[in-house]
């Protein structure tokens, strides 16, 4: 029988301690997060996660990652600068398995987050 799984009040998931962002391009630049689900192989991984403001860079190359930002606001852009989408909350944002690019966090974000390995 499989397991129904259900998750509700994600802007009040507590997360683990705020540690260095290790891709930062921004001094003091911090992150947390909480993860809620993993599929038994750990190739889908679903979790809360927060970001202090500044700039860091961001690899998809062996996952896809879906993001519902829950509070704050951000821009993402590809590598070569183009194609930015400006964030807030409420938004769904997909990054392809294989993208890479850079996070503007502008204000304190909380998203949830997919991860999918193919």
């Amino acid at each position: 029988m499989t397991s129904l799984e259900a998750f509700a009040a994600l802007g009040d998931v507590k997360l683990g301690p705020f540690k260095p962002k290790p891709t930062t391009l921004t001094d003091g630049q911090e992150e947390a997060s909480a993860m809620l689900w993993s599929s038994p192989d750990g190739a889908t991984r679903i979790g809360v996660w927060e970001c202090t403001p500044g700039r860091f860079t961001a690899d998809r190359t062996s996952a896809g990652e879906y993001c519902h930002i829950i509070s704050g606001s951000a821009s993402v852009r590809n590598a070569d600068g183009s194609g930015e989408r400006r964030l807030a909350a409420g938004d769904l944002l997909v990054l392809p398995q294989g993208w890479t690019g850079e996070w503007e966090i502008n204000e304190h974000v909380r998203k949830l987050f997919i991860i999918e390995a193919r």
